[in-house]
């Protein structure tokens, strides 16, 4: 697996690869109506556009497996990971931590002491595995549906 810089041209991968993680690994945890509020076709050729312009001026990382993005993560300048998801096919294999300690270890080399984020109730046992605490469960709407969500805190110092 290789970890490197995201590039403007991995942007159709990125959003493929969310798509069908959300609407495969998310379903477990979510109802389809708040799958398809979170993830819809529809949506996609806006996701393209502000996703490359949030991840370009973001710092963001992908995982390669044999030239395929298998995952992918981004984190503001202010500390706040945004996305973190790894493709329906590569679960558990590491993938995911390895971002996470790529994004952790620029964090602390730009002096960012604190990173925040705002788990899926999926993603919430491996922000904890990680160390991340759980600061408040929270219900943020999309399109008019509700999903739950957990803001959590990691202390870098």
């Amino acid at each position: 697996m290789e970890i490197r810089k995201f590039q403007d041209s991995d942007i159709r991968q990125i959003v493929r690869l969310f798509y069908e993680t959300v609407h495969s690994v998310n379903k477990k945890d979510y109802t389809q109506e708040q799958i398809e509020a979170w993830a819809s076709r529809e949506d996609e050729e806006q996701r393209l556009e502000s996703w490359k312009c949030s991840m370009s001026s973001n710092l963001t990382f992908v995982a390669l497996i044999d030239g395929i993005i298998v995952g992918f993560s981004d984190m503001t300048q202010e500390g706040y990971l945004d996305r973190l998801f790894v493709h329906k096919d590569y679960q558990r294999q590491g993938i995911a931590s390895s971002l996470v300690r790529a994004l952790e270890s620029e964090a602390s080399r730009l002096g960012i002491t604190q990173l925040n984020t705002q788990a899926s109730i999926t993603a919430k046992s491996f922000f904890e595995h990680h160390g991340y605490q759980l600061v408040a469960s929270q219900c943020v709407e999309r399109k008019g549906v509700h999903l739950v969500n957990f803001k959590m805190i990691k202390n870098l110092q």
